[in-house]
């Protein structure tokens, strides 16, 4: 078998506060006027990735693994996790504010859901004037206090707001209360795992005047009530990795390639490249191929090196 770098067609999905910058800012195939989400690697049960190009078109992601494990996801991936890609990449445009949220950790995830946790971050990508982001509490709370305001329609007040603009990075370990402001595009890379609690939703309704589900008893036990530092510092060197995240289940990179680059693999794992601004070439085996913001790529573990050309902001994704 030829490795190659791997593309995959994205599974997109309707909000009712998503909007239309996946296809006028990332260039996305959406046919309606509410898409929120572009799933771009998924193994999430019913939203399995399908390969888009090349010898292994046709096939989805778990296909692919069971016939090359090891090549594809790498030993280091499998001895964790085995046969199970353990990440979910995607892109978000919330033309109206997201829900406020939360995902429970592994612990609880496997006992209620048999699903991993998720533990998540954002890449904003882009910002309308004045967008924020929830993060977490102003200050330490606890369930009574929590609980009061909740039922009082009051628990925004508890909780922090962050302007944001383009470039900056969010850290959500489970537990953290959090929902994407209006007016933001991010790229989000979390553990696989689509289990969500809904505490609150701006009172909003659906086209038939419905309330969605709120999650409040599951959510109790699920929450961190303390104050924890979400927005990451870093510094971007050109042409260079430079480190963002490294937490127990991912490490993300930041590559500002300004003009080319020998990248060369340091672990027995995959690794994921999401284009987050300009167009970039990758030259591999001989072969050129060409690739611009919002698209993504996964690197099977066998190719340990590559060279990247271009004017671009990519994440650079393993484990």
């Amino acid at each position: 078998m030829k490795f190659y770098p791997l593309t995959f067609i994205p599974i997109l999905k309707d909000r009712i506060w998503g909007g239309t910058k996946l296809k006028t800012y990332l260039n996305k195939d959406i046919v309606s006027q509410t898409t929120g989400e572009s799933w771009e690697i998924s193994t999430v049960p019913n939203d399995i990735s399908v390969v888009r190009s090349g010898s292994l078109i046709g096939k989805n992601i778990n296909e692919v693994i069971a016939m090359y494990p090891e090549e594809i996801l790498g030993k280091a991936v499998i001895e964790r996790f085995g046969k199970q890609f353990p990440l979910l990449f995607k892109f978000i445009d919330a033309k109206e504010d997201l829900s406020i949220q939360l995902h429970p950790n592994d612990i609880l995830a496997k006992k209620r859901h048999n699903s991993f946790g998720k533990t998540e971050m954002w890449y904003v990508m882009q910002a309308d004037e004045a967008a924020r982001l929830v993060v977490g509490f102003k200050k330490d709370s606890n369930p009574s206090e929590y609980l009061d305001h909740l039922h009082r329609k009051k628990v925004v007040d508890l909780l922090e707001m962050h302007s944001v603009k383009k470039g900056d990075v969010f850290f959500l370990e489970t537990g953290t209360i959090h929902a994407i402001g209006a007016g933001v595009v991010v790229a989000e890379i979390q553990q696989t795992s689509d289990v969500t609690y809904r505490i609150y939703d701006w009172d909003r309704v659906d086209g038939n005047g419905n309330e969605r589900e709120l999650h409040t008893e599951l959510a109790l036990e699920a929450i961190n009530y303390q104050t924890t530092p979400s927005k990451i510092t870093y510094t971007e060197t050109l042409n260079s990795a430079s480190p963002v995240v490294d937490c127990a289940y991912f490490k993300t990179n930041i590559i500002a390639l300004q003009d080319h680059l020998l990248w060369k693999k340091t672990n027995d794992a995959f690794t994921v490249f999401m284009c987050t601004n300009g167009q970039f070439e990758l030259v591999f085996n001989g072969e050129i191929m060409h690739y611009q913001m919002g698209d993504t790529l996964l690197i099977p573990a066998i190719i340990d090196h590559l060279t990247l050309k271009g004017k671009a902001t990519l994440l650079e994704i393993s484990i």
